[in-house]
């Protein structure tokens, strides 16, 4: 395994060369580090699903770096889901079409749509246009874990089972995208995330969809998912902590000293765009082997906090 900069054309090439022979790498997006394979070939997308013990009904999102590719692989854009894609494109959006036969049944778990994000960090963006073909990633860690949002996380969690870690910085949102399809003037959400439900609701009425089906209809639907290796409680305030041998992820700085080993704040201000940006990290920090627990501090559900308590209940939910 090899962590290189993304920054230079090396590691770009490297990367691609890796990429054209169905090898896996792991990359930089604006929202957390993707597990990337050449979404065209089905052999090398299984190794995404082997190397994550990912449950093959559970789809991929595929990353473009432009429209031309956009309409290569959907039957049709409708003008609703363009007039977003024009907003919000690139950036952590992704938006669910309906596929053509491009695209390998394995990406979609035999979906007849495919979730497709164009991405605007700097060093995807370059690795997707340089490779010339769309690349399926999901978050670069082992299915249900936490998502790293730095390459040294991949590094830990994936130790040697990928060849090359693209290094491009901390990712900036720190949160996977949000999940959504058009029908008409409605808006249907699939995952809450990065772009929040207010930004969206200029666009058309918001449907939250949770499926209650075990086959989930879009990547991030599954009930239990980014949970760390330790249980973990919500709780409103710390002085509802009861075991001191634990880890606390405070939404904003406590008054009074904390009942716990360790304590991390998500943002000092409230700002929950820093909180959202800190989420992973610090929960991947605070899930260590010398404590029982992760209590979680609720944070406000407006915006980007909506997504961070979606995460934070579904991690929980593992837990019982």
């Amino acid at each position: 395994m090899q962590i290189l900069s993304g920054y230079l054309n090396t590691t770009i090439h490297l990367a691609c060369e890796l990429l054209r022979k169905g090898e896996i790498v792991a990359f930089p997006t604006e929202t957390v580090y993707g597990l990337g394979a050449d979404a065209l070939n089905g052999y090398a997308v299984a190794k995404v699903f082997e190397i994550k013990k990912r449950p093959r009904f559970d789809p991929i999102i595929v990353h473009v770096s432009d429209m031309e590719w956009v309409k290569k692989i959907v039957k049709e854009v409708p003008f609703e889901a363009k007039r977003i894609m024009e907003k919000f494109w690139p950036g952590p959006l992704t938006i669910v079409l309906e596929k053509n036969e491009k695209i390998p049944d394995i990406v979609t778990a035999g979906l007849k749509t495919v979730a497709i994000r164009m991405p605007s960090h700097p060093v995807a963006k370059n690795l997707i246009s340089s490779f010339g073909r769309p690349i399926a990633a999901p978050s670069a860690n082992p299915f249900g874990y936490i998502s790293p949002t730095k390459a040294s996380h991949v590094a830990k969690i994936l130790k040697d089972k990928v060849p090359l870690i693209i290094d491009g910085g901390d990712s900036f949102f720190g949160l996977e995208s949000t999940v959504i399809s058009v029908n008409g003037d409605k808006i249907l959400i699939y995952r809450f995330g990065a772009v929040t439900a207010e930004e969206l609701s200029q666009f058309g009425e918001i449907v939250p969809v949770f499926d209650k089906m075990r086959r989930p209809l879009s990547p991030g639907q599954l009930p239990y998912h980014y949970a760390p290796h330790k249980p973990l409680k919500i709780i409103e305030s710390p002085e509802e902590i009861e075991n001191p041998s634990s880890s606390f992820l405070a939404f904003t700085e406590p008054r009074h000293p904390v009942n716990a080993k360790y304590v991390l704040v998500l943002t000092k201000s409230g700002d929950l765009r820093e909180a959202a940006s800190n989420f992973f990290s610090h929960l991947i920090e605070l899930d260590r082997e010398d404590v029982d627990i992760i209590y979680a501090q609720k944070v406000p559900e407006v915006g980007l906090g909506r997504a961070i308590m979606e995460r934070l209940r579904k991690a929980e939910k593992k837990w019982g």
